[in-house]
């Protein structure tokens, strides 16, 4: 059975950094991959970040580009998403989802997702 639990969500000012931890169980991250995806109250959830297979590749959404990095730790099973620069926009409930997807951005490609950690930025 596949489980992945977010964890290290919280509440910064803007400008400041979080990182967000993604363990999976019944799935391997170094053969497999995992999205960030995040849902603001009122609209859609949106993809964040992807990382294909043992990090080979990575992929972000124009809006998190050159702020956020997605990385893993094979070792722990773990995927990572380190948050820099965080604006009031990037205030959201934070998903990670286990699958790899044709199109890493569509969360109707993931069958794996986690109950999500809320992160908070004020201005």
């Amino acid at each position: 059975q596949v489980q992945v639990v977010e964890s290290g969500g919280g509440s910064v000012q803007a400008g400041g950094s979080l990182r967000l931890s993604c363990a999976a169980s019944g799935y391997t991250v170094t053969t497999g991959c995992m999205a960030w995806f995040r849902q603001a109250p009122g609209k859609e959830r949106e993809g964040v970040a992807h990382i294909y297979r043992g990090g080979s590749r990575t992929y972000y959404a124009d809006s998190v580009s050159g702020r956020f990095t997605v990385s893993q730790d094979n070792a722990k099973n773990t995927v990572y998403l380190q948050m820099n620069s965080l604006k009031p926009e990037d205030t959201a409930l934070y998903y990670c989802a286990a699958g790899c997807a044709v199109t890493w951005y569509r969360k109707n490609q993931y069958a794996y997702w986690g109950q999500g950690t809320q992160v908070t930025v004020s201005s």
